[in-house]
């Protein structure tokens, strides 16, 4: 029996048999979802794979944070280093990140994010080689200072790429990733450096930056940076290559055009124009997070961490060390999936109230040492307490602020600002790391428990000065807070 044929009932054309009557539509839609979902890999590809490279930077950035707790007893004693030379050493690398901070704006205005990431790149290959070939304090210190120049100029100019090639969906989770690398980055120094020399640690930062330098010629510049530089045909390439080939960008392409020439109509920023009302809001707020998150003391609680163990009364500091490094990678990975369902003010005054608490039960321990009370419980509550402290710390102090600095400022200042507030976080960084073997001669619960008030600050600070930029575009947070000064 032959199987009847179906017409289309407008055309009258024969469209199937009825055997196969589903068939078409099943498959169209099953076409359709596939084409779908090529876009969104294609398109969430190209971002990914863009922020990849670019955290490889924040990687070098935490193997140079990291590589002097595991390294000091044995830096010292090779080359006879006193405590005051060894905490020269340590802090240099801020004092060359200053100096990267503030050259860092320009830099990557002037060349481009990627131009700054070369730059970067180069300066951290040749910090390592000075530090792997040294002799004497000098060459280590010359050596120390490059790579801190190096990372000065990565603490800008990655947050910043990362938070201008994402789309708003994912920009806080993807630019968290800078922190999750850092963080990666020192824990992989205080890991492998309680096994190998501190000479071939040296040559393992030269890693990251040659991954960096090859990566670099495959993805393409910040889409806003090429925008505001008036190289309209690499701009939309460069938006549309991030965005997928069959993506329509004709919205966000608009959008952020007609910001950067509402902003151009005005005069070039200047450093005195960062006090005037309309941009006063974002740089209190984000000089004052860069502020909190460096005197809650994380430098010089990272830099010395096997020495503050010792201290405390453990027979040997490795352990500790790598019960941070344990500790603070899967953290900050928890991090990176609650800052876009959670938000940036909650998290970091979680964060911050679990730094009020391990800093009281560090100087606790140190207290009780002190007195000759409970001694066998001090090792436990210095332990306990730095962890607590590192694992707040990992989720939200370390991460939301750097979100937040590449969130708040227009592109038109973001140099010039970014600079600044980058500045201010190394200067800090320069300070505690510099003092913190001092503060802990002088009194360590004193330190801890001072570590612990900037804590408290913080959090009633977010309270009252911080926005949430969670699910917002960069030009609607900036709109945003204009509206609100």
């Amino acid at each position: 029996m032959a199987v009847p044929e179906i017409k289309d009932v407008e055309r009258g054309e024969i469209v199937s048999r009825v055997e196969g009557l589903g068939n078409p539509l099943l498959k169209k839609v099953a076409d359709q979802d596939d084409v779908e979902e090529s876009e969104i890999n294609e398109s969430y590809f190209m971002v990914l794979f863009s922020t990849f490279v670019a955290v490889c930077g924040s990687f070098e950035f935490g193997s140079c944070v990291g590589y002097s707790a595991p390294t000091q007893s044995s830096i010292r004693q090779d080359l006879n280093l006193s405590l005051a030379e060894f905490s020269m050493f340590g802090s240099i690398l801020t004092i060359g990140a200053m100096l990267g901070a503030v050259m860092s704006g320009h830099i990557s205005d002037l060349t481009g994010r990627k131009g700054a990431m070369r730059t970067s790149a180069c300066f951290c290959i040749t910090g390592w080689l000075a530090v792997f070939f040294s002799k004497s304090a000098l060459l280590l210190d010359v050596g120390r200072f490059f790579t801190g120049y190096g990372i000065g100029v990565f603490s800008y100019v990655v947050p910043v790429y990362i938070a201008e090639i994402s789309p708003k969906n994912l920009r806080g989770a993807l630019t968290t990733l800078n922190q999750l690398m850092i963080v990666i980055g020192s824990s992989v120094s205080f890991l492998i450096g309680s096994l190998i020399s501190w000479k071939i640690l040296a040559l393992t930062g030269l890693a990251p930056c040659i991954v960096l330098l090859f990566g670099l010629c495959f993805i393409p510049e910040s889409p806003r940076w090429l925008a505001k530089a008036g190289r309209e045909k690499e701009f939309r390439a460069a938006l549309q290559k991030l965005r997928g080939r069959d993506t329509d960008i004709t919205n966000e392409a608009e959008e952020i055009q007609a910001s950067i020439q509402a902003l151009e109509i005005l005069p070039k920023a200047r450093i005195q124009d960062l006090v005037s009302k309309k941009y006063s809001r974002s740089v209190i707020i984000g000089v004052s997070l860069m502020v909190f998150q460096q005197f809650v003391g994380i430098n010089g609680i990272g830099f010395y961490a096997s020495e503050t163990f010792v201290k405390a009364g453990l027979s040997s500091g490795k352990l500790g060390t790598i019960a941070i490094a344990c500790v603070q990678v899967p953290i900050t990975v928890l991090g990176t999936v609650l800052i876009d369902k959670c938000g940036r003010r909650p998290l970091i005054m979680i964060s911050s109230g679990g730094i009020f608490l391990g800093c009281i039960l560090t100087g606790t321990s140190f207290f009780l040492k002190g007195q000759s009370l409970l001694l066998e419980w001090v090792p436990f509550l210095a332990v306990g307490g730095v962890l607590i402290y590192i694992a707040a710390f990992s989720i939200g102090m370390g991460p939301v602020p750097w979100v937040i600095m590449s969130e708040i400022f227009p592109i038109n200042v973001k140099g010039i600002a970014g600079s600044l507030v980058v500045l201010v976080n190394w200067s800090g960084a320069w300070a505690v790391s510099y003092t913190f073997n001092f503060l802990m001669s002088w009194s360590s619960p004193g330190t801890f428990y001072m570590y612990s008030a900037f804590a408290a600050m913080t959090i009633i600070f977010v309270a009252k000065m911080v926005p949430e930029t969670k699910g917002k575009t960069l030009e609607e947070i900036q709109a945003s807070i204009r509206r609100e000064t």
